[in-house]
């Protein structure tokens, strides 16, 4: 039977028909559909090489199939979403991570090909890249959130520890990463701690924008495209992240309205990052859309009705930790 073709969810379910790969048709089939996890872990699956990571563009940025950090963080987010972050793959996948880690117990944000697969120009390739906190955060976040225990996390996490606890200056997605590790480290009051030095630094840098009408006064994302800049709902992505305490229910109520307008006429989220490859483009707006729609109903923000009447009840998001009180 068909549903509502006009509400925010059938548009994008349209737009997700129309320009999705199978990945990001099977995640919005899923979660707003009440699809089963088994086909997305199918689809997951075509990006997984023999050395146990991910490779061949799960992440739009980076070309070619080796495996590379960004494509694992990637994957252990949509893992964390079908709530199967565990077991002999992704044992599997923490071997890897040990084999490809800095001196220091890092992820690096790009690994150096030896085949020079093209990758974004804000993603250099370096012969000897350092650890980074955009890459170690998301990984070592989700891991410990899911009770994942393994060796290479142990000095995954220090990293992290010393990263976050010594930021000054950082660059917007650095700052995510710094908020997904804390998100999902089993120490909450340490990450409290950590947490309320992070928002007091966000709200006197200006790293984030407070009220999107004003965005333009804000300075966009360094290297970045001319429209690209951090909202509060990228950064809280659900009401349950340390993040949320950074804002004001007005702050965060703005951003939410901001995020829901961004819907295009054809059903999709635009992307805002520089435009580097035409594919790496196209792939990536499907992504913004379901993660779009996973964050405003994570704040209880009504979608609306899909087109298609699914035969199952859509499926709610895995809970994550409580993070500090909200700010009033």
């Amino acid at each position: 039977m068909a549903g509502d073709e006009t509400s925010m969810l059938a548009r994008a379910e349209r737009f997700i028909w129309l320009t999705a790969r199978v990945l990001e048709q099977r995640r919005f089939t899923f979660h707003f559909l009440g699809g089963g996890p088994d086909p997305v872990d199918t689809a997951l699956g075509s990006y997984l090489n023999e050395d146990g990571g991910y490779g061949h563009a799960l992440d739009p940025d980076l070309r070619g199939p080796l495996s590379q950090p960004l494509h694992c963080a990637h994957a252990l987010r949509i893992l964390d979403g079908l709530n199967r972050c565990a077991g002999q793959r992704v044992e599997r996948l923490c071997r890897h991570l040990t084999e490809v880690s800095t001196p220091d117990g890092a992820l690096p944000v790009v690994r150096p090909d030896p085949r020079a697969h093209p990758s974004a120009p804000y993603h250099p390739v370096v012969d000897d890249p350092p650890g980074a906190l955009v890459t170690t955060g998301p990984v070592v976040g989700v891991l410990h959130r899911n009770r994942v225990w393994h060796a290479w996390l142990f000095r995954a996490t220090e990293f992290c520890w010393e990263r976050v606890e010594t930021l000054r200056h950082c660059d917007p997605y650095e700052l995510q990463g710094a908020v997904a590790f804390l998100d999902g480290v089993p120490d909450r009051a340490r990450a409290a701690a950590a947490a309320d030095r992070l928002g007091r630094l966000v709200r006197e840098q200006g790293l984030v924008v407070l009220d999107p009408g004003r965005r333009a006064e804000y300075p966009a994302v360094p290297g970045g495209g001319p429209e690209e800049r951090l909202f509060a709902h990228d950064v809280a992505r659900r009401p349950e992240s340390v993040a949320r305490g950074w804002f004001t229910d007005e702050e965060m109520a703005r951003s939410l309205d901001f995020l829901a307008a961004e819907q295009r006429e054809d059903g999709g989220w635009p992307v805002h990052r520089r435009a580097w490859a035409p594919g790496s483009c196209l792939e990536r707006r499907p992504i913004a859309t379901v993660e779009a729609l996973l964050t405003l109903r994570a704040y209880g923000r009504p979608l609306g009705a899909p087109a298609t009447r699914p035969d199952r009840a859509a499926r709610p998001d895995p809970a994550t930790r409580p993070g500090p009180a909200r700010r009033r």
